[in-house]
């Protein structure tokens, strides 16, 4: 028997938050960061968690400054804590909330180095690793796994075999 997925009434703060993604992707940061701004005060730190966990997640990737990056990253692990598998579900987005965390400590991990904050980073590494099971076997998946390594091997916890570092991809 094939189950019938319930089509999901479109989100419009999601596709605000898309739309600014992508004005970020072609190259005016600024706007980007203006529009995620504003969409920030309208939803609050009190707002649905889904829209907070992603717009957190995405004005990090604007920031200048790697405090910055570094206080919208936790805001973005905050609201995930306070996120629900079904309400993830009720997006359309077949990940289950746990296969968020990878990336989200990931983030961190990279702002604590950039911050030169060593031991830091390693906590978040090691926690981003620990929670990599959760990831699936797609591009995604393997996407953030081939970062963790690369932070591995940045932070001096791997056999670097030639690898040089990038910084993780972010997706909420």
């Amino acid at each position: 028997m094939v189950e019938r997925r319930e089509q999901t009434v479109p989100d419009p703060v999601m596709t605000r938050i898309g739309q600014s993604v992508m004005l970020h992707h072609a190259g005016d940061r600024e706007e980007a960061r203006g529009r995620f701004l504003d969409l920030w005060a309208e939803i609050g730190e009190d707002g649905d968690p889904l829209h907070r966990c992603t717009l957190a997640h995405y004005v990090a990737d604007t920031q200048d400054d790697p405090a910055d990056e570094l206080a919208w990253d936790l805001r973005a692990l905050s609201a995930a804590d306070d996120l629900t598998d079904d309400r993830l579900a009720e997006h359309g987005d077949a990940l289950a909330v746990r296969a968020l965390y990878p990336s989200l400590h990931l983030n961190l991990a990279a702002d604590y180095v950039k911050l030169g904050r060593s031991e830091a980073a390693r906590t978040h590494l090691h926690r981003a690793r620990g929670a990599a099971d959760a990831l699936g076997d797609d591009s995604y998946g393997d996407g953030v796994r081939a970062a963790i390594h690369r932070l591995e091997l940045r932070l001096g916890e791997g056999d670097s075999g030639g690898e040089t570092w990038d910084p993780p991809h972010r997706r909420p």
